[in-house]
């Protein structure tokens, strides 16, 4: 991974981290993650690839902790950890999240169509 790729992909993973906060979202978050999402270099499914494969494998327990994180994580430890996760992880682990997200994938699922139909407003219809 290049280095403006990777620090693309941070501002995606950080952005993307305020799904798994024990918080209840607000219309200027959804605003705020669209906006960061769509500056991405990334397309609409990608982000979501990135979400499921990099960014819920490290944070979803966060959801089923009753006293989760619901300030914000640390940002360097959040990258950190997600590197990790990428470095690290085996076939075996994908094929675990996969299996996973799709039982806890819709936890956040009213949150993507929100978020996408932000995306896709900012968007004006070109579907990148």
């Amino acid at each position: 991974m290049g280095e403006e790729s990777l620090e693309n992909r941070k501002q995606v993973w950080i952005a993307l981290s305020e799904l798994y906060l024990d918080t209840e979202l607000q219309e200027s978050d959804f605003t705020y993650m669209a906006k960061i999402l769509f500056e991405s270099s990334f397309t609409f499914e990608e982000i979501k690839r990135i979400d499921q494969y990099e960014v819920f494998p490290v944070l979803f327990s966060n959801l089923l902790s009753p006293a989760g994180e619901w300030a914000g994580f640390n940002e360097p430890l959040l990258v950190k950890n997600i590197m990790k996760w990428i470095e690290t992880r085996s076939k075996l682990d994908i094929f675990a999240v996969k299996c996973i997200y799709l039982f806890y994938g819709k936890i956040n699922r009213s949150y993507w169509k929100k978020i996408e139909e932000i995306y896709n407003q900012i968007d004006g219809g070109s579907h990148r």
